[in-house]
């Protein structure tokens, strides 16, 4: 298929996803409201967009996204990578049935990397943080609420290639991640707690969640002994849990300077 077929596949996949969403507020519209669409001409310009934005950017997911997240994995776990230019370490790593999880360095370092940098990236994170900004008068900073997610992704996703490369069960790393972030619910300031919980959710958004998963199936692909399926899957989980444990960690600090200005 040529680009062009693809990318009316997409569209025509696209407008077919949204149509129950056009429906519903059709029908509440015209029979709950009773009242025509005010703007109608407006409304279906707009409508279009966004089944042709919406189009484009699935197919340049598939034609760049995954493919990069995928490759980088591959590439960054190859034998010949780990080994560098050293013969005798390649063969010793080919013979060898258990591999060093420190020899993934720079699978770490590019984990880290990729989850700040595309969180940064995140047009919902972005809204939330001026929005929480224009709220709070300036309370909350928008650029520390933004790198405080961006940290917590980073530090989630590479905890989380830390676990593929283990092979360590998800559901160990998570409840132990949730039950922190419990008990430092209890001792956060209460007016940041439902802003923290939502920085979960806008980060599993366009930009981040793709890069993400197509990078935890290609290192489960790569690295041995480890399935695609079980191992793969699971730092989106990573990704939504330590934003919210940055973000309240963030509003804890920035109380606590705050406090010791207002004594001084």
């Amino acid at each position: 298929m040529n680009i062009f077929e693809i990318l009316g596949s997409a569209l025509s996949g696209t407008l077919l996803d949204i149509l129950p969403i056009i429906l519903v507020l059709g029908f509440f519209q015209a029979v709950a409201i009773c009242k025509a669409i005010p703007h109608l001409k407006q409304k279906l310009i707009g409508l279009g967009l966004v089944v042709l934005g919406l189009g484009i950017f699935i197919v340049g997911l598939e034609q760049c996204v995954f493919p990069i997240g995928t490759q980088m994995a591959q590439q960054l776990t190859e034998l010949t990578f780990l080994a560098g230019n050293d013969s005798a370490r390649l063969e010793a790593l080919q013979n060898s049935k258990h591999i060093e999880p420190g020899i993934y360095l720079w699978t770490y370092v590019f984990a880290f990397l990729i989850g700040f940098s595309t969180t940064l990236a995140e047009p919902a994170l972005i809204a939330v943080a001026y929005k929480a900004r224009d709220i709070t008068t300036g309370a909350i900073s928008a650029w520390g609420l933004l790198i405080s997610v961006a940290l917590g992704v980073a530090a989630g996703v590479t905890l989380g290639v830390y676990r593929i490369v283990m092979g360590n069960p998800l559901h160990y790393y998570i409840v132990a991640g949730y039950v922190f972030l419990l008990i430092q619910t209890c001792f956060a300031p209460k007016q940041i707690i439902p802003l923290a919980y939502d920085s979960g959710g806008v980060t599993t958004s366009t930009v981040t969640v793709q890069l993400i998963a197509a990078l935890g199936i290609g290192l489960a692909s790569s690295v041995p002994g480890r399935s695609p399926l079980i191992d793969g899957f699971g730092l989106i989980a990573f990704a939504s849990l330590f934003p919210m444990i940055t973000v309240m960690a963030y509003a804890m600090i920035t109380e606590k300077l705050s406090k010791r200005k207002e004594i001084e």
